[in-house]
């Protein structure tokens, strides 16, 4: 079981705060490829860019596994696992956070962070996260 991180964070902050979290991450010496970033709401800027080239490509950059790499947590049965998996709770459907935890949690294996609102993240972690 990967341990859990709770960075408090409004939908509109939560993105703001996963990017603090990777730089943490990174400054800390972790290696850009151990770290998956998920987004429940608006994709993050790097996503957007890179799947304006295709699918394809995108997706060619996820399985280098040599950078960190933003998705959609809708998305978060396709990525791979990864060490450290970063997720900002930054808005989306209603249900998107209670389905795409659970996934990211089964991904994560040794960390998850997730940036969001500490209420709504405890009721589909369970209490004591």
């Amino acid at each position: 079981m990967p341990q859990i991180q709770l960075i408090p964070a409004s939908a509109a902050g939560a993105l703001d705060a996963a990017e603090e979290a990777v730089d943490l991450l990174l400054d800390t010496g972790r290696a850009p490829g151990d770290i998956l970033v998920l987004t429940t709401g608006e994709l993050h800027p790097w996503a957007a860019h890179e799947l304006s080239f295709g699918e394809a490509a995108y997706w060619a950059q996820h399985d280098a596994g040599d950078d960190v790499f933003y998705a959609d947590a809708a998305q978060a049965q396709r990525a791979a696992g990864r060490p450290v998996v970063v997720f900002a709770a930054n808005g989306g459907p209603a249900d998107a956070m209670a389905t795409a935890l659970p996934v990211a949690l089964a991904r994560a294996g040794a960390l998850l962070v997730v940036c969001g609102d500490p209420e709504q993240i405890n009721s589909v972690l369970g209490a004591g996260v």
